[in-house]
């Protein structure tokens, strides 16, 4: 009898009398809508797939348009999977980070395939690459908690990472070194992008200042490239004490472990890359007091230095860039306490931390540089 009213209901919602040409077309796009954000991970699977391949090199090192039959040559793969290759280029073309190109001046018009912009920054030998990135976000260790979202929503946990794991992120850094390394690597390779635009767009932000400590400042990249542009600042990156306790310092650069919810080294400035949007509004009013602390026994006039994302959600915004602004508030969810924050959210941390004044300067689309003041 249950089998029977299934079959009706069935019947009934596809009664031709409801589906007429307009509502019909409606709900096939409906259907695409939701079959391409339940099958989205396929983008990026395929991307990570094509980097441990090695595409993207394999395709720059050619030095010219690689046809099909070149790019299965020279790849490290089982000669039953050639043919393969070409449905993975397919997709990988179709999200942009491949572009097809004529070969040469035959008639055959046979193509063959060339970098995008994207794929550039996937390269091994570039120092900007993303790369480092790419292979952190997608590994298993990452990717499982989100498998625990919805029994996360349901208890006490602090993270679905918490749920899936039985410990935070932070915890579990701290006793497993693959993951510790992948996530530094990541930073690492982030911080590489972001410093590069900083140092050449806002100079004035780091002149005259003689003193500046990085907190979670990880293996220093963000620090080395500050003490080398600036060096009449003596930096300091400031991590917990495993993360720096094989770091080599230099001449006007070390390393110091400690703690930043209980005290920051002395500075005239401090600078937090990527760390507020870590933690929930609670933790981060601490870490900006510490901070807070920390520039007022440098007797002279400090201020904070904060590289992060400020949420726009305006008419205005690019609808890509807000959409990845998202993708990032639902990582923070997914593995640590933390969110991203526009402007109205980030004024209320600074005021009940107990500064005075902010600027914002924005750079590289997604990212802001915020200067806070006693």
């Amino acid at each position: 009898m249950e089998k029977l009213r299934s079959f009706k209901s069935f019947r009934h919602l596809t009664n031709t009398d409801l589906v007429n040409e307009e509502t019909g077309t409606e709900l096939l796009e409906a259907q695409a809508h939701i079959w391409n954000h339940i099958l989205t991970f396929i983008n990026s699977m395929s991307l990570k797939c094509a980097i441990q391949l090695g595409i993207p090199d394999t395709i720059h090192n050619h030095g010219k348009p690689m046809t099909i039959s070149q790019l299965v040559a020279a790849l490290p793969i089982h000669q039953k999977k050639a043919s393969c290759v070409y449905r993975l280029m397919r997709i990988l073309v179709h999200s942009g980070f491949f572009a097809l190109q004529k070969v040469g001046e035959t008639d055959d018009e046979q193509e063959g395939y060339v970098l995008t912009d994207a794929s550039k920054l996937l390269l091994k030998d570039n120092p900007l690459s993303v790369t480092p990135f790419l292979l952190a976000m997608l590994d298993p260790v990452m990717t499982k908690p989100w498998n625990f979202l919805s029994t996360w929503f349901q208890n006490e946990d602090p993270t679905p990472f918490d749920t899936a794991n039985g410990m935070t992120f932070w915890d579990y850094g701290s006793h497993e070194p693959k993951l510790a390394r992948f996530f530094n690597d990541a930073m690492a390779s982030d911080a590489r992008l972001v410093m590069t635009v900083v140092i050449d767009k806002c100079k004035g932000v780091f002149e005259g200042l003689e003193s500046l400590v990085d907190v979670g400042g990880g293996t220093g990249t963000v620090a080395k490239a500050i003490a080398t542009a600036f060096p009449q600042i003596e930096c300091t990156v400031f991590d917990l004490p495993h993360v720096v306790a094989d770091l080599q310092g230099g001449d006007n650069l070390k390393f110091v472990g400690g703690d930043m919810f209980d005290a920051v080294p002395p500075a005239e400035a401090v600078l937090l890359k990527w760390i507020l949007h870590d933690w929930n509004d609670e933790e981060s009013v601490k870490i900006l007091k510490k901070c807070k602390e920390a520039i007022s026994k440098s007797n002279k006039k400090g201020k904070v230095i904060i590289i992060d994302m400020k949420v726009e959600n305006d008419k205005d915004e690019d609808d890509e860039s807000y959409e990845t602004q998202l993708f990032f508030d639902m990582l923070m969810m997914a593995l640590v306490t933390g969110r991203e924050r526009n402007e109205k959210e980030w004024a209320k941390l600074f005021e009940d931390a107990g500064f005075s004044d902010y600027k914002i300067t924005p750079i590289l689309g997604l990212r802001s540089l915020i200067e806070v003041y006693p």
